[in-house]
């Protein structure tokens, strides 16, 4: 189980890495000691860093990815909750995501190594039903009829690359205890630019406040960090804050750009505070729209993430809100801007399918806080596989950093997923998940 803060801090400072980068070094932006078992321990929570009433280093999370533990996330979405049972077969009409038509793919170089940036678009015929862009595995996924489960094809499938068409039709995963049927394609393309874009969305609304001090504490502790390794990639942060709709609320949303000048985004973000809210949901989908509508995200950029910070979902019953939830998730993945979810606490299983639902769709991760620190009221049990708890430090965490890494916000993965006779340090990750 890893600090909170330590896991965004690593995310964001190999944000840019290409795979291959790493040169398992441990970079100086990131407070600890290494131990003589090869252990890595942190610097004690607030020490030397930061001010406030929430201390960095304090807040403990999980993290999971469904794409990659792709048996047990089919078994969720065929099985029907009841109170014995977790089940997401009935969720999934609520939100109306399904993804049990998954076409997966690997982009690589003449040299095979893995294309970062590369726009895929999946056709059915003549009509382009899907588009995303390659990490810097050189993965991505498409989806046939997301958000329809009636959806019937119409023609032969196809894939494009860089508005090139792939020879031969691609092969389709089912929710399904096998494994997934990757297609791989070779291509000519240029690296993207050594930049990354990185946005905090934060729920600012009152329920928020058992945890917003520690939370805020964490993000400004990443910034000042963050800003050691402008030197190495380029590096744009921005955040937006939001609440909920209503004539009692303050504000919808409050809007920091990105900057290159990490003190202006760390500036806003000590002026936050948590507030108004109501009832349970609360505008997620107006903060969706408004990360792409007020945000100038770099296409060209190696990495673009968006870091979600909630405890609550969208109004679902409110009229107009799913559609535009499915409008921006969609448009996400078009653009390639991973979206990591970060679960606090008081969510439901309807909420954390959707949370899961929307980081899957985006080549993210889902985050969880957890109770072993202490810090807020309960936290969900998540229903993953099996992942133990670090308190006392982190082991080995050139194996995090590279798998990070490869994935650029895309969380670690398991064992069978990655070229693990390669990368020595992820086959010894005794962090996260274990499944």
């Amino acid at each position: 189980m890893k600090k909170l803060f330590y896991s965004i801090a690593v995310l964001i400072a190999f944000a840019g890495c290409e795979a291959g980068d790493f040169s398992g070094e441990y970079p100086a932006s990131i407070d600890g000691k290494m131990a003589a078992d090869g252990s890595y321990e942190m610097s004690a929570p607030g020490e030397g860093q930061g001010e406030g009433h929430g201390q960095p280093g304090v807040v403990t999370a999980g993290e999971w990815n469904d794409l990659d533990n792709w048996a047990l996330w089919s078994k969720l979405m065929t099985t029907k909750g009841d109170e014995q049972t977790t089940g997401y077969a009935d969720t999934a009409p609520y939100w109306r995501f399904w993804t049990n038509r998954r076409v997966a793919i690997t982009v690589t170089s003449d040299g095979q190594k893995p294309l970062a940036g590369v726009k895929a678009q999946l056709y059915d015929g003549n009509e382009k039903i899907w588009e995303a862009v390659t990490d810097v595995l050189g993965r991505a996924d498409c989806w046939i009829g997301l958000h329809n489960p009636d959806y019937q094809q119409k023609g032969a499938l196809s894939i494009s690359l860089n508005g090139k068409k792939m020879d031969g039709e691609p092969e389709v995963t089912p929710w399904s205890d096998e494994p997934v049927r990757m297609n791989t394609y070779t291509v000519s393309a240029s690296a993207p630019e050594p930049k990354a874009d990185i946005l905090f969305i934060v729920d600012a609304t009152g329920s928020m406040s058992d945890e917003i001090d520690f939370l805020k504490a964490d993000l400004l502790d990443i910034l000042k960090k963050g800003q050691n390794l402008q030197s190495s990639i380029s590096i744009r942060t921005g955040a937006l804050f939001y609440r909920d709709e209503g004539q009692d609320e303050d504000y919808l949303t409050r809007v920091s750009p990105f900057t290159n000048d990490m003190n202006k985004t760390s500036a806003f973000i000590k002026k936050q505070d948590a507030a108004g809210g109501g009832d349970f949901p609360e505008a997620v989908h107006t903060a969706l729209e408004k990360s792409l509508q007020d945000f100038d995200w770099n296409e060209k950029a190696r990495a673009r993430i968006a870091f979600m910070l909630l405890d609550a979902p969208p109004h679902q019953d409110h009229q107009g809100v799913v559609e535009s939830i499915h409008k921006s998730i969609d448009r996400y993945a078009a653009m390639g801007i991973k979206l990591i979810p970060i679960a606090s606490s008081g969510i439901d299983k309807e909420t954390e399918f959707f949370l899961r639902m929307i980081a899957s769709v985006t080549e993210g991760t889902y985050v969880f806080i957890t109770d072993d620190s202490g810090v807020g009221g309960e936290h969900l049990e998540p229903t993953v596989g099996e992942y133990q708890v670090e308190r006392q430090g982190l082991r080995n965490p050139a194996g995090l950093f590279f798998c990070i890494a490869l994935r650029g916000g895309g969380g670690i993965r398991t064992p069978g997923t990655l070229p693990f006779n390669s990368f020595q340090d992820c086959r010894h990750r005794p962090l996260g998940h274990t499944s």
